[in-house]
């Protein structure tokens, strides 16, 4: 019998595990947890609410959506999400995505920074900021099943994701004070987030 929570967590094309492999590479353990429970809140939410979404788009953008914030992926200039982006877009290349599909993976993932996303414009952007809204700062935990929150992160743990998640965003916000980072670093969902899971996954 298969296991649901492995169910939830395969990566659903070959291109999808290349893009896991990519985040276990150049990734800390916590950043890469974080990416595959971003992964599982997007799956979950997006089957609940029965959206027509791109599984293998959704997986590539949830895997790459933090690179901009690794050692080797860091841009002084550019703000985190759009150097996942790009870097998402290279990969999107290199797997033979046509040129528009490698654009929708960069755009996926610059709008999770947003504060929304529309789902009837974008499912998949839609997905990833409700996601990642709900692992880093523990937003509308409601839409989710809790049995599937706390299997998913006993499986994928937390581990110090949201202490060493609040120094990385910290620093891109100490260098670019106009980005979308700054903003998180200066609302104080991080720290909030990570109280809030301590009651959703003890």
């Amino acid at each position: 019998m298969t296991d649901p929570i492995d169910a939830i967590l395969r990566p659903p094309t070959e291109a999808s595990a290349l893009a896991l492999e990519v985040a276990r590479r150049w990734s800390s353990p916590e950043l890469t947890n974080h990416s595959l429970r971003s992964w599982a809140w997007a799956r979950a939410l997006g089957d609940s609410l029965r959206l027509d979404y791109d599984p293998e788009l959704l997986f590539v953008a949830a895997m790459l959506h933090d690179l901009g914030v690794t050692a080797a992926f860091d841009s002084h200039t550019l703000p985190f999400e759009t150097a996942g982006g790009a870097a998402a877009w290279v990969f999107a290349a290199g797997a033979g995505w046509p040129e528009a599909r490698r654009t929708r993976v960069l755009e996926v993932i610059e709008r999770h920074m947003w504060v929304s996303v529309d789902p009837e414009q974008d499912a998949e952007g839609y997905l990833l900021e409700a996601a990642t809204s709900l692992d880093v700062a523990g937003a509308d935990p409601q839409l989710w099943d809790p049995a599937v929150l706390a299997a998913v992160t006993a499986r994928v743990p937390r581990l110090d994701f949201s202490a060493r998640f609040a120094d990385a965003i910290h620093d891109q916000a100490i260098r670019k004070p106009e980005c979308a980072a700054a903003r998180l670093d200066r609302s104080g969902r991080i720290p909030a987030g990570a109280a809030a899971w301590t009651t959703l996954a003890p």
